[in-house]
């Protein structure tokens, strides 16, 4: 691919806490450290951002962070020249000076909207299709997926192979661990829980609980931490705090960086995961998982959801199949966890086998960073 001396501008607006600038932050990093482009990330929340960047200046307009340049989206748009290549970021509103900017340009800009993940078949005849326009400005309509035909997912240059060389270490794990203030039992199944609010939690903490397997449950400060406390009966759960009851011993864990996190999936036997960057993340540790889905009006999640899960489960035993899916389907549904999650552990071997096969299957298409870059070469 050609060296690219170009400008890009990433606009993000903080709808879920820390999906969308877990998404943008990550895919601005990337295209900076292995495409050499200058970067512009616009943000309208920056207290969001500082749980995932704490060097982060939260009163500042204007800072660089690991060679991005971060600005603070101003209420009162600024004169500001426009970048080479836009990118609105799951269709958030540009502003109507920066779209004056873009049409003002001698030679237009590449607009691209950067869309939702989604599993869903129609993606990949909408992927790269010219959208509305601005005046004379066209937008382009660009899909992550996991499917040749659209732009792949977000996944950094040798993350699979640092991935694998820490599972392969049980000192690595064990020293990471420790510096989180983990000390995992040997016999224990270690599980991350990212979750928004679900009222099936409470069955499923109950049947680990009785488990005949102890388990060691690392959740995250979150959003799932008021359902902890009810089920626990205890108030004002924090980072630090340990709660053993049964065969299950819960541990909340500080909000960490993103490399952090991602060395937490490595370490866990399996991960529950919410919206879509963690997703991403947990498909890449290459171990079974669970994923709350963001929640949508009219339930059109649901599909999304179903659609995942027809692709991810090809190649599963029926049982197999079944197991998992139920899960999933009982989860995203606050029903009780307690019978499927029983069946999931039945299938266990396989399931692991099968995220395995899954991630390197992922792997093959290319990285969504270079699926941007290889557009906006294929463009001009």
């Amino acid at each position: 691919m050609p060296e690219l001396n170009t400008r890009w501008d990433i606009f993000c607006t903080v709808v879920d806490n820390f999906g969308d600038i877990g998404v943008t932050w990550r895919l601005a990093r990337q295209l900076v450290a292995e495409h050499s482009l200058k970067v512009r990330l616009w943000i309208d929340d920056l207290h969001a951002f500082e749980r995932l960047c704490p060097d982060i200046d939260i009163e500042a307009s204007q800072q660089w962070q690991q060679g991005v340049e971060v600005c603070k989206w101003p209420t009162d748009w600024p004169p500001t020249e426009a970048a080479d290549v836009v990118i609105a970021a799951f269709a958030c509103q540009l502003p109507s000076a920066y779209m004056d900017a873009m049409a003002e340009r001698e030679k237009p800009p590449l607009w691209m909207n950067l869309d939702y993940l989604s599993a869903e078949d129609w993606i990949v005849g909408c992927h790269g299709l010219p959208s509305v326009k601005y005046k004379h400005v066209q937008k382009y309509f660009f899909f992550p997926g996991f499917q040749e035909g659209t732009g792949g997912l977000l996944r950094e240059k040798g993350l699979l192979e640092r991935r694998w060389q820490f599972q392969q270490s049980p000192q690595a794990q064990r020293e990471f661990l420790q510096g989180l203030g983990i000390d995992r039992a040997e016999d224990a199944l270690l599980i991350s829980l990212f979750a928004y609010e679900n009222s099936g939690l409470a069955s499923w903490l109950e049947t680990m609980a009785s488990d005949s397997t102890p388990t060691h449950l690392l959740v995250p400060e979150g959003r799932i931490l008021a359902d902890l406390e009810r089920w626990l009966g205890v108030d004002g759960l924090a980072a630090g705090a340990v709660h053993v009851r049964d065969a299950l011993t819960v541990q909340i864990l500080p909000f960490v960086r993103q490399d952090q996190y991602d060395l937490l999936l490595w370490s866990c036997d399996f991960n529950a995961v919410r919206g879509e960057d963690s997703f991403v993340r947990a498909q890449w540790a290459a171990r079974p998982l669970l994923w709350h889905i963001y929640q949508q009006e009219e339930d059109v999640h649901l599909d999304k959801l179903d659609a995942f899960l027809e692709r991810y489960v090809q190649g599963l035993t029926p049982a197999a199949s079944e197991a998992i899916s139920g899960l999933w389907r009982a989860w995203n549904a606050g029903e009780t966890m307690g019978d499927h999650w029983q069946s999931t552990r039945k299938h266990w071997p396989e399931l692991q086998k099968h995220a395995d096969a899954w991630c390197l299957e992922q792997a093959l298409q290319a990285d969504l960073a270079a699926a941007l870059v290889q557009f906006y070469v294929n463009w001009i």
